[in-house]
Parts: C-alpha cells; sequence; structure tokens
C-alpha cells in the first residue's frame, strides 16, 4: 500500500519504522534533524516540507497515496494537511489530534467538516488500554467499537451463571446487547437464536458499556460494578486526566498524584469526583503518608519509563496488587508486559504500539476494514452504499445472510446496536460479526 506520513515525531517515527517495512512509504517532516535521522534509519521517501503544503503532498506522491496520517504533535496542521490530502483524492485519510479536540466530538462533527475518515489521539488510545484493565479485570479481550460508544468484550461463561442451559432466544439480557460469537470446546461458532449457552463457554458480547457490564455479571456470576473500587494514578497529563476522566463515569474513587501544582489546580476544575493531591509520587514516604498501598489499582503515568516502573515497585511493595504502567518505548513495554507481573506490573501500555494497533485497520484497499479477528470470524466496519438495497429499510426486515450478526450502528455522531425497528439510511456505518464464509455475501450486500 502507498502511505504518506505527515511527521517524524515520537509516534511518526514508530509508525515509520513499522510501515516501512512492508509497505511504499513518504514521509514529510519540517524538521531538517529529525528528517536526515528518519532517512537513515528506513527505507522510505523522507520529504523536507510542511505537511499543509501542496508542494510537499506533491513531491511525496499524494497522487498515489492510498491511506494518508497526519501524526505531528499539531492540531491544525494534521486536519488540515488530512483535509487537503482527502480533496487531492487520497482514499483514506487519518488525522492525529489533541485528546481535548477529540473530547469535543459529541460537539462538533470535526470529521464530517473536514473531510476526515478517522481521527483520534494517542493519549486517548493509551488511557483506554489502561482502563481496560480496570473496568473489565475478568474480561479476556475489551474492544471499542464506534467512537467508544459501543464495546465488545469476551467472557467466560461461570458454571453457576443463570444463563447456562438456556437459549438465547430466552435469555433476558439488557436492551440492545448481543452475544455475538462462542468458543467451545476449540471450536467457535456465530451462535443464533436457538443455540443453548453452556458453562465454560468464551461469549464474544456486545453492547453499550453501561449495559454491556451488566450482562458481563450476570454471565461471570460476578457484581459488576466498580462503585468503590480505590484507584491511585501518578502523573496528572494528559494520560493521566483522559484515564481519571474515564474512571470518575464509573463511580470509582480516584486519587491523583502530581508534582506541579498549576496542573493541579487545572485537574480539580476539570474532574468533581477526584481527589488531587499535590506531592512527588516517586518518593516513598508520599505514598506511605497517603496509603497507596490500600489501593485496588496503581496506574503511572508520567512521561518518565523510569518514574513509571519505580513507582509501580514501590507501590506493589506497600502491598498493591494490580499495577499497571505507561512505557513510551514499546520494546520495553513489551519486555515489561511478559514478565512484569513477577513484581505486580500486570500491563505495559505503549503510546506508540496503542497507535499502531489502532492505524492497522486501516491497512487495507478494500471497501471495508477488520476492527477484530476472533476465531469465529471477524467483526467488520463498513458504511453503507447509496445503491444498497437495505437503504430505507428496517434491519428486522432485511434477508441477512447466515453467519452474520449485526454489532453496531454508527450514524453521524449517535451510536447503538440496532434493533429490528432501526431504519438504514444512507452513509450508514454498519459494524457485523461475519464468518469468513458470509463475508463476500454481506459486503455485496452493502454495496
Amino acid at each position: 500500500m502507498n502511505i504518506i506520513i505527515v511527521g517524524a515525531g515520537e509516534i511518526g517515527r514508530h509508525l515509520a519504522t513499522e510501515l516501512s517495512r512492508s509497505h511504499s512509504l513518504s514521509v514529510i517532516e519540517v524538521d531538517a534533524r529529525l528528517a536526515t535521522e528518519l532517512e537513515q534509519s528506513i527505507d522510505a521517501k523522507v520529504v523536507r516540507g510542511d505537511g499543509t503544503s501542496v508542494n510537499a503532498l506533491a513531491e511525496a506522491n499524494v497522487g498515489e497515496c492510498e491511506l494518508f496520517l497526519g501524526l505531528t504533535s499539531s492540531n491544525n496542521a494534521n486536519l488540515m494537511s488530512a483535509s487537503m490530502a482527502k480533496k487531492m483524492g487520497v482514499e483514506r485519510v487519518i488525522a492525529r489530534v489533541h485528546p481535548g479536540l477529540q473530547r469535543e466530538e459529541w460537539l462538533f462533527d470535526y470529521k464530517g467538516h473536514f473531510s476526515i475518515d478517522h481521527i483520534f489521539s494517542s493519549e486517548r488510545l493509551t488511557a483506554i488500554e489502561l482502563a481496560k484493565f480496570i473496568r473489565n479485570p475478568d474480561s479476556l479481550a475489551v474492544e471499542e467499537l464506534a467512537r467508544g460508544k459501543i464495546e465488545l468484550q469476551q467472557v467466560r461463561v461461570h458454571p453457576k451463571s443463570p444463563m447456562v442451559g438456556k437459549s438465547l432466544r430466552d435469555l433476558k439480557m439488557p436492551d440492545r446487547t448481543r452475544v455475538v460469537a462462542l468458543s467451545r470446546d476449540e471450536g467457535h461458532l456465530i451462535p443464533d437464536a436457538e443455540t443453548v449457552l453452556e458453562a465454560g463457554d468464551v461469549a464474544t458480547i456486545v453492547g453499550e458499556p453501561r449495559r454491556l457490564r451488566k450482562l458481563a455479571a450476570a454471565l461471570q456470576k460476578t457484581r459488576g460494578g466498580l462503585e468503590g473500587l480505590r484507584v491511585v494514578i501518578f502523573g496528572g497529563g494528559e494520560y493521566g486526566f483522559a484515564l481519571a476522566q474515564m474512571l470518575e463515569s464509573w463511580d470509582c474513587k480516584v486519587r491523583i498524584f502530581e508534582e506541579d501544582e498549576k496542573t493541579c489546580h487545572e485537574l480539580a476544575d476539570k474532574l468533581a469526583n477526584v481527589t488531587v493531591i499535590n506531592a512527588d509520587a516517586t518518593v516513598l514516604a508520599e505514598l506511605e503518608e497517603e496509603q497507596v498501598g490500600e489501593a485496588d489499582f496503581f496506574v503511572a503515568t508520567s512521561v518518565s519509563d523510569e518514574d513509571n516502573v519505580m513507582t509501580c515497585l514501590q507501590a506493589n511493595n506497600l502491598g498493591v496488587e494490580n499495577c499497571l504502567t505507561i512505557i513510551h518505548r514499546a520494546d520495553y513495554a513489551r519486555a515489561i508486559g511478559s514478565s512484569g507481573r513477577h513484581f505486580g506490573v500486570i500491563a505495559a501500555v505503549s503510546p506508540r504500539e496503542a497507535t499502531r494497533r489502532d492505524i492497522e485497520r486501516y491497512l487495507t484497499s478494500e471497501s471495508f476494514h477488520v476492527v477484530k479477528k476472533l476465531g469465529a470470524g471477524e467483526v467488520i466496519e463498513t458504511r453503507i452504499s447509496a445503491k444498497s438495497s437495505v437503504i430505507d429499510q428496517p434491519v428486522g426486515s432485511i434477508r441477512w445472510p447466515r453467519g452474520v450478526v449485526l454489532v453496531g450502528l454508527l450514524r453521524q455522531l449517535q451510536a447503538e446496536v440496532p434493533g429490528p425497528e432501526d431504519v438504514l439510511e444512507d452513509g450508514d456505518i454498519l459494524y457485523a460479526m461475519v464468518d469468513r464464509k458470509s463475508r463476500k455475501e454481506f459486503l455485496k450486500l452493502m454495496k
């Protein structure tokens, strides 16, 4: 695939290094030093210039580009360059933005206004990865769909679950939640209404996060709530703030350690139900004074990998069993992630890797992209064509191919798991669990 990246900073350089191994890549970087370093380290065309310049885009062969990535640290540069690339004929354009802008998406459709296919913030992607381990500690996998408004989880069905032995038709599940796949005895299937749940099944479930938690709790026979869960966050920067904001909405008891007094005041103004502590969490005495050892989770989100690892070690020594940390270097994150449980670190998340995984879904020239691969098939995201026969039809009246379960419907800023009465419209984005035999027929229906 022909790819253009604008920006060779921390995120851009990591993506360029990974993508240059198997794709035709051009990188536009305004800083001469960064451009020279990148040119010497990877097999790619490097253009020294401004990504919002038509000349720079032309020099990077934008006319042949299939995927455009605006990855600088500037909202304006990324949105502008991606919008220009779209107008110049690029099929898919993606822009990295500040998390503050992404939090405003419900107020303004930035994607539609700038004709951009996908916007993301690496800080929010990282916070989502961290939150998965806190919000869903018993889940085997968690994935966000439709701008985070729909969630996919994999859970193991407990032998004493009240749902064991019942068909999906007879289950009393929360509204607009679904069981979309099952793994059983090393086999996999996409269930229908008559499929009966068995103890030990690994069930893939989807729905709005709060409703889905109730379904997961019933299947796993857990209490299913996060109320009162004690979480301590080290670092009040964008990573820590984004994580605290997510957990705050789930009624967790969150405390943030932040050394900078000005940042503490800003956090206190923005977070209504979070305790902000103006202290240096790298000092053991500060952790002891605040009784951090009683926390259920300790999460290190500072800009220093060394400080993050050391504070996790200190928190574990004080009694915290579950420690999470951000590690900016992807190779270090993998090493700590594989062996960190020996000293209490249950997961290490790399912002660079979180970004790579998010963008990896778009590395295809097809009219769809795969959101998640599962044993029974894959979750596909695709846009309904204006010529599709499903336009103006209620979901329940459409003859869907066998092996297809609708997972989500995204319409502008609104998203939900579609019900039988929902009418499909031109431009709607559908998410569907599709087995491999039915993919071609499903995609044909969308066109």
